[in-house]
């Protein structure tokens, strides 16, 4: 919302302040400000300039030659090249030496041969966003009112002296939507009055509403829904007064039917919409559900196919406008329109939010139906339409008001006592300080002992429980205000839970490992929601209005957001990446109707682990160096399992032959593997190797003490073999054998070699392992030794049938 500080001040004397300073009280006290800007700062000797007479450039087919008055004894000779410049106009003129948008200066020069002193401008060239020129305008200079005087000034015609506040608004400050919304604002926060117009309009006592229109609407659609007729209008260019206050809210202006309707919309924060009644075509208008199927041409040229869940007006029988959100071109108000049919109405605001997500018609209508209206002043705001309406277009507003479901709105009360506000705030406000904060804000109250009975007007309908109140009084009387107390009583030493210790010893982990953290959205799509799972028999989560097409669903894991940031990172030419996630995936079971939240931890490694250095050689990412970071991240947890990785083609997503299922003892805790690589084509990536974990199950675990234990004295003994194996026997078999029957003095088994190709059999392969036996009592003879390797061997060649070469 775009606030101009010149119709603020219209509404609350706000003449002497620092506009500087109001923007940051706003910020301290209400809402944050993403905008503070003047648009004539920086610009300087731009006038308006009368065109006398003008002639053709003699060396160009679309140059003009214009003599102008800029209000100076002489004559300023201007070529200029806008397709619509004529004698007569009255046009922006940049002076020689002047400075426009873009910190552009204009000097004098010469235009092929031709002197030109200057320049005649278009709202573009002083800095006006294109999406707010009229569209008249929008393909050569803006001409101004006959009125205006040659010489003057052009910032304060254009509004451009204005200073202009953008307020970012919360959700539950849609009050704010509106200028009497901030008028009411600033008018509390300085203590000040607000004067608000309210309109008187002057009806045809010829003509009732009920010759006209009939309405009719359900209450859970529209409550209220009303209509106003104004006949003999004539539609034309609104005068710049009013073009200036819509331009600087950011809306182009386009004629003085539609200009209304926006103005108001931004004075009072209730959308409106108008209607050529000629083009309706019934004297019946009705809201009702849209027809599955039904078709529907908007304003914006779109045929639109509607849905059940979208509220429509119709004229008793098709469709004129997709309520709330845009109207239909059926019935647009062109200059051949001569009566309008006003409409003002509170819609149903679910409905609205899921028909403009869908319909992406993300209209300022639509974001203030969403948000809320204030329903006192729904007829007020159609009445200051119509009244204007009649106004500017030299038209009669028809006597009555065709409406159905207008209640009368009851301001709800609520009961706060001081004790309570200076409980929770830690002050000692008194009654009369609470009561002038109240009176301020706007709100009628009574006070009896130390009670306060509130009543909130309809314009803060954000305002529903004392807790509401409290932080009104809190925000009004000044955060920075606020005692700092300390907490009474006894306190207890803070500490980690076992499982948090464990999530921060993970993270530490990783990122010792060489990992950097990533943060992705819980959000995905379902088809990468439903990939990489841990888990069988899990359902997706969706959300009923999602934000965009990417952000339907919760992640069932977190490899899929890693993926995305991988590519991202791969489309912005990095193509080294180490990251891992730790955070929660939602799996919802068959029974259940909400999902659970699971933690978890993953990570992806692509391209060089690291690169070539004076003291370092390249080493690229594989499955084993993968493997490496996840076996020393269970290992320095401390699981007392035994951790095995089981070979497995069962995930779609990964490579067949390069991924397996992690287990702790018999319990499935992860997986790690290459990417599948048709999912890395898709995502554009290169070899790219994942793993992900349960940490739920890991916490779960049991953990193995750990015991200081001194360094042997006693010197180690170790042993080499190299066996000739058959490609179905694992190396996890062999290790695991000699382990099984190595004897109590073997203290590690080290894969240090293999070979497959030239003097190996088919269907076998070289792996040389060294066993190293160490006693920590006395020092090892060959003989026990000897007699423990043997045994391997033995054991080797019985149970698994591998020959030492």
């Amino acid at each position: 919302m775009k606030v101009s500080t010149k119709w603020l001040n219209e509404y609350v004397d706000i003449a002497d302040l620092d506009l500087e300073q109001l923007a940051e009280k706003i910020e301290r006290t209400a809402v944050e400000l993403d905008e503070n800007y003047c648009m004539a700062d920086g610009l300087k000797k731009i006038v308006v300039g009368h065109i006398l007479s003008l002639e053709p450039h003699p060396d160009s087919d679309h140059l003009n030659v214009c003599q102008v008055d800029v209000g100076q004894q002489e004559l300023y000779q201007i070529v200029c090249g806008a397709p619509n410049v004529a004698a007569g106009q009255n046009v922006i003129v940049a002076l020689p030496n002047s400075w426009i948008a873009n910190h552009t200066k204009i000097k004098k020069s010469k235009m092929r041969g031709i002197v030109s002193q200057g320049m005649i401008c278009s709202l573009q060239e002083l800095g006006f966003n294109e999406s707010v020129v009229p569209k008249e305008y929008a393909e050569g200079i803006y001409i101004l009112p006959a009125d205006c005087v040659a010489g003057t000034e052009i910032f304060e015609i254009l509004g451009m002296d204005e200073r202009i506040l953008g307020v970012d608004i919360t959700p539950n400050r849609a009050d704010l939507l509106s200028m009497r919304g901030v008028a009411h604002e600033v008018g509390a926060m300085y203590g000040r009055k607000v004067n608000l117009p309210h309109p008187t309009v002057e009806e045809s006592v010829d003509e009732n509403i009920a010759d006209y229109v009939n309405v009719q609407a359900p209450s859970d659609l529209a409550a209220p829904y009303m209509m106003r007729i104004i006949k003999d209008v004539k539609i034309k260019e609104s005068p710049i007064w009013l073009q200036k206050r819509l331009w600087n809210a950011g809306i182009r202006p386009a004629n003085n039917v539609v200009d209304v309707t926006n103005y108001i919309l931004l004075d009072y924060g209730q959308p409106l919409h108008s209607f050529d009644y000629d083009k309706l075509g019934s004297q019946n208008v009705v809201v009702r559900l849209a027809h599955e199927g039904e078709q529907l041409e908007t304003l914006d040229g779109e045929k639109r196919t509607l849905q059940k869940d979208d509220i429509v007006i119709t004229n008793g029988n098709i469709p004129v406008a997709l309520a709330g959100t845009m109207g239909g071109a059926n019935t647009a108000v062109d200059a051949q329109t001569t009566t309008i049919a006003l409409e003002a109405a509170v819609f149903d605001p679910k409905r609205i939010r899921k028909t403009s997500r869908r319909e992406n018609l993300h209209s300022e209508a639509a974001t203030r139906f969403e948000r809320g209206i204030n329903m006192e002043t729904v007829q007020e705001a159609l009445d200051a339409a119509a009244q204007m309406i009649a106004q500017l277009g030299e038209g009669q507003v028809i006597k009555g008001v065709a409406s159905a479901n207008n209640t009368v709105y009851k301001r709800p009360n609520i009961e706060l006592s001081l004790t309570r506000v200076n409980d929770v705030l830690g002050t000692k406000l008194d009654i009369q300080e609470i009561s002038q904060i109240f009176t301020n804000l706007g709100f009628e109250h009574e006070v009896i002992n130390d009670q306060f009975d509130v009543q909130i007007p309809a314009r803060r309908w954000d305002i529903t429980i004392g807790a509401d109140l409290i932080e009104e009084i809190a925000r009004l009387y000044g955060y920075d205000n606020l005692p700092t107390t300390l907490p009474v009583g006894p306190t207890t030493a803070g500490s980690y839970t076992p499982e948090q210790s464990l999530i921060r010893q993970t993270r530490k982990i990783l990122e010792s490992s060489g990992l950097s953290q990533a943060i992705s959205y819980g959000l995905t799509t379902q088809q990468k929601a439903q990939r990489f799972l841990l888990e069988d028999d899990v359902y997706p989560t969706d959300l009923a209005l999602p934000m965009s097409l990417d952000h339907t669903t919760l992640r069932m894991n977190l490899v899929s957001g890693l993926l995305d940031d991988a590519a991202y990172n791969m489309a912005r030419k990095v193509s080294n990446v180490a990251l891992y996630e730790q955070g929660r995936v939602f799996y919802r079971y068959k029974s259940d109707s909400r999902p659970k939240e699971i933690e978890h931890v993953a990570g992806i490694l692509m391209g060089d682990f690291q690169t070539d250095s004076w003291n370092g050689q390249k080493q690229s990412v594989d499955f084993y160096l993968t493997k490496g970071i996840v076996e020393n991240l269970l290992e320095t947890l401390g699981l007392a399992q035994e951790i095995t990785y089981r070979a497995t083609a069962s995930y779609l997503e990964l490579h067949p032959g390069r991924s397996a299922k992690i287990y702790a003892d018999d319990t499935l805790i992860g997986f790690i593997g290459e990417v599948h690589p048709s999912l890395a084509k898709e995502l554009k990536l290169k070899r790219v190797y994942v793993f992900e974990l349960d940490l739920e199950k890991i916490m779960a675990l049991p953990k193995r003490d750990v015991i200081a234990t001194t360094i042997s004295k006693y010197p180690s003994i170790s042993r080499d073999i190299a066996l000739a194996v058959p490609h179905e026997i694992t190396n996890a078999q062999i290790v695991e054998c000699i382990k099984t029957y190595g004897g109590k003095y073997l203290k590690e088994v080290k894969l240090f070699d293999l070979y497959q190709g030239k003097h190996i059999a088919k269907g076998f392969k070289s792996l040389a392992y060294s066993l190293v036996y160490s006693n920590p009592q006395a020092t090892l003879v060959d003989q026990e030794v000897n007699e423990a390797f043997n045994k391997v061997v033995a054991k080797l060649q019985e149970e698994l049938e591998v020959s030492v070469r």
